[in-house]
C-alpha cells in the first residue's frame, strides 16, 4: 500500500489554517502529511513562515497519523538542539513522527549572520551534523570540533523508538551518498525517467527504507483557474536548484521569476482541473517503486482540494502496492 500524504506549506499560510488543514486532511482519507521547516517564503506573495517545530507538536496533538519535517541541521539550528527536538517529539508521540535532514538553503539559513558555505562544506557539514545527531540518539555524550562543534552534549529524555531520520535530496549523487546513514529518502518529483535513475541510485548503494516523493501540483475548478494559481504561488519552481540554495531572500526569487509566464510555470508541475489527470500522474510515480507520495496543492485555500482529492484520489493511489 502506497502512503498518501499532505503537505503543509508553512511559506503559503498561517500556522493556525495549516493545523485546520491537516486535521481536515486526516478525517478526508490522508493518510500522513509533511511540512516544511523555512525561516522566510520563497515569494513575498507567499507572506508567511511559521515555526514549523511549535506547529508540528500541535499538529501531532490535533491527529493520529504520521507526520515529518524536512528540515537542515548544522547553520540555524545547531545539531544537539536538532536531535533534543528529534528526539522530544519521538517520545510524545511513539512511531509518528520522522525527519528529513538536507544540507539547507541560504533564504533559510542566513539569518544567523554565518557565512553560507559552498556546497561542498554543506554537504560534509551535514554528515558531521548527521554523526553528532545519531551518537545523541543514541543516548551518548558528545564531544565535537570539527565543522560542527559540541561541548559534552547528552540528551537526558529519551524516545523508546527512535525517530526514522531520512535524506533530503534532489540529485542521484545525493541519494546515493546517503544510503550509507539514511533511515529513508525523500525527495520532489521530477521526470520519469529522472526518479527512476534517483531510485536506483539509491538503492543499488544498499539504501534501505521508504522511498517518498513529494509532488507539487494545481488544482482548481477550472484549468484556467489552476494554471493561474500555480503562477501565482510556485513560479520560483523555474529557479534551478543549484540557484535556489544560493538566493537568501523571497525578493531575490521574484526578480528572476518576474517575466516568467503561465505557461513556463506549467513546464514544472501538472496543473489541472481534473482529478483524474492528477491520479494518472501520481500512479505513474507510485509504480516506480514510491512508497510515500506527499501531496501539495500549491494554492492558498485547501478544503476543496483536500475532499476533492480525499474522495477521488487517495483511495484509488493509496490502492497500489509499492
Amino acid at each position: 500500500m502506497t502512503s498518501v500524504g499532505f503537505h503543509a506549506s508553512h511559506e503559503q499560510m498561517p500556522p493556525g489554517r495549516l493545523l485546520e488543514a491537516v486535521q481536515r486532511a486526516e478525517r478526508a482519507g490522508f493518510t500522513a502529511a509533511m511540512c516544511s521547516d523555512h525561516f522566510a517564503p520563497w515569494s513575498l506573495r507567499q507572506g508567511h513562515s511559521g515555526y514549523a517545530w511549535s506547529w508540528l507538536g500541535a499538529a501531532l496533538e490535533a491527529t493520529r497519523f504520521s507526520i515529518g519535517v524536512v528540515t537542515a541541521p548544522g547553520q540555524r539550528y545547531h545539531p544537539a538542539v536538532a536531535a533534543q527536538k528529534i528526539a522530544t517529539l519521538a517520545e510524545m508521540y511513539p512511531g509518528r513522527f520522522w525527519a528529513a535532514l538536507g544540507s539547507g538553503e541560504a533564504i533559510n539559513e542566513h539569518i544567523t549572520g554565518d557565512r553560507w558555505p559552498t556546497k561542498d562544506e554543506r554537504d560534509a557539514r551535514l554528515l558531521e551534523s548527521i554523526e553528532v545527531m545519531r551518537r545523541l540518539l543514541a543516548g551518548e555524550e558528545v564531544t565535537a570540533d570539527g565543522l560542527i562543534r559540541v561541548d559534552r552534549a547528552r540528551l537526558w529524555s529519551l524516545p523508546a523508538v527512535p525517530a526514522p531520520l531520512l535524506a533530503a535530496a534532489v540529485s542521484p549523487d545525493t541519494a546515493r551518498a546517503a544510503a550509507s546513514w539514511a533511515d529513508g529518502v525523500i525527495t520532489v518529483d521530477q521526470p520519469r525517467e529522472a526518479l527512476r535513475e534517483f531510485i536506483d541510485a539509491y538503492r543499488d548503494a544498499g539504501g534501505r527504507g521508504p522511498i517518498a516523493v513529494q509532488v507539487h501540483l494545481s488544482w482548481a475548478s477550472t484549468d484556467d483557474e489552476a494554471l493561474a494559481i500555480a503562477h501565482e504561488q510556485w513560479r520560483h519552481g523555474l529557479v534551478p536548484a543549484h540557484l535556489a540554495w544560493e538566493l537568501d531572500r523571497p525578493e531575490d526569487f521574484d526578480a528572476r521569476t518576474a517575466d516568467a509566464t503561465a505557461a513556463q510555470v506549467a513546464g514544472t508541475l501538472l496543473a489541472s482541473a481534473d482529478p483524474a489527470r492528477h491520479l494518472d500522474h501520481l500512479l505513474r510515480i507510485a509504480e516506480l517503486g514510491v512508497d510515500r507520495i506527499h501531496l501539495h496543492h500549491v494554492g492558498t485555500e485547501q478544503t476543496a482540494f483536500i475532499e476533492v482529492f480525499g474522495e477521488r484520489v487517495v483511495p484509488e493511489l493509496a490502492a497500489v502496492s509499492a
